[in-house]
């Protein structure tokens, strides 16, 4: 009692060779279709990986940009200007008698 089980892979190999080409072509193109759909959703993963860190780049930088805004405001506050002038450069406001006050044609 011995049967013997088909070979599933050559009777499918001697069918597509059997029936004709079409079978055959429409089986590659299919395999192309599908490989092509594989390789447009990797490229389009990675495009979207690419503008989400983008993103996280550009807010990490207006983030900079606003700290380097107030940094700005703080250092050309006028008080601190003033203070500055008087403390490191030595000046000091000229007396009303010294000033001299040029009119313009």
């Amino acid at each position: 009692m011995s049967k013997s089980t088909p070979n599933l892979a050559k009777i499918i190999g001697l069918d597509l060779i059997t029936v004709g080409r079409l079978p055959l072509i429409m089986l590659f193109l299919i395999f192309g279709s599908a490989m092509g759909v594989v390789f447009m959703t990797h490229h389009t993963r990675e495009a979207i990986t690419e503008k989400d860190q983008a993103l996280v780049e550009r807010e990490r930088l207006d983030n900079e940009w606003r700290n380097l805004l107030l940094e700005e405001t703080a250092l050309a506050e006028h008080s601190r200007v003033q203070d500055m002038a008087k403390e490191e450069l030595e000046m000091k406001r000229p007396d009303s008698d010294k000033e001299v006050v040029i009119d313009l044609p």
